[in-house]
């Protein structure tokens, strides 16, 4: 039987009931055509999950008594962050859902010297440069929430019950001065140890950063930036990977490794 699964903020639920907004009361009403009495399953992106019954359907809000709360383990031990190069096209979108998939607890789209997409510069003067980055503000904002919407359906396909923080796009070094905590991993194909090799000399430790560049690399500057915070350099073989398929296979990896993935 499909397992029916809505997100609802901590702040909808009481001890007995839980509230779903607008775009999930349409999705269970209109898309899936429930009423009242249908068996459904509600988290609160903090952990927590009940199964729940239909109490009230309206136009805009549909209300579910709280039948059971559930009591097993779906997340992975692993505080896992994906730091990941911008990219063209719908690919960022695929990392987004499958990093969600496996586990990641925190995505970071990052700007490098060769990513796919920059910042936009400010080199545009008066007025027209006002339109213009008023554009770019709100094109970056409309991006960031596509993917948060991609990483919460991900997360209902899944069965996970915590929402993956997905960071705004930053640049390289930002993102170094915010990865103090944990074991932080640079992924290279100018050399560095295999992850088997790597993962033998980490130990009692829960929070790990992987970093994998864009189609065009690594820059010598960002090399020379992350061994200067203690990253450590990691090959993933004598084969080259495109980077979509170097980020899932990292994850998958580091989730074998040091989470549940076993």
């Amino acid at each position: 039987m499909q397992r029916h699964r809505f997100y609802a903020a901590p702040s909808s639920f009481t001890e007995t009931t839980v509230r779903l907004d607008a775009d999930e009361a349409r999705h269970l009403t209109r898309v899936l055509r429930l009423g009242s009495g249908a068996q459904v399953f509600v988290f609160d992106g903090e952990g927590v999950e009940h199964e729940c019954e239909v109490a009230r359907v309206a136009k805009h809000e549909v209300d579910l008594n709280l039948l059971r709360r559930l009591d097993d383990v779906v997340e992975s031990p692993l505080q896992l962050t994906l730091a990941q190069a911008l990219i063209k096209g719908d690919k960022f979108d695929w990392v987004i859902q499958k990093a969600t998939e496996l586990g990641a607890t925190r995505i970071f789209p990052l700007v490098t010297e060769h990513s796919d997409i920059k910042r936009v510069k400010g080199r545009v003067k008066g007025r027209v440069k006002g339109r213009a980055e008023g554009r770019a503000e709100e094109r970056a904002g409309q991006r960031l929430q596509r993917w948060r919407r991609i990483s919460l359906e991900a997360l209902k396909q899944c069965g996970r019950r915590r929402l993956v923080e997905i960071c705004e796009p930053a640049p390289f070094d930002e993102f170094c001065g915010s990865a103090a905590r944990g074991a932080c991993l640079i992924f290279s194909e100018r050399g560095g140890g295999s992850l088997a090799e790597v993962s033998a000399k980490l130990r009692e430790f829960n929070q790990l950063s992987l970093c994998v560049a864009s189609e065009g690399g690594w820059s010598e500057h960002e090399l020379r930036k992350a061994a200067s915070f203690g990253f450590t350099p990691v090959s993933l073989g004598s084969r080259i990977l495109r980077t979509e398929t170097a980020a899932i296979v990292a994850v998958s990896l580091a989730q074998h490794l040091f989470g549940d993935l076993r």
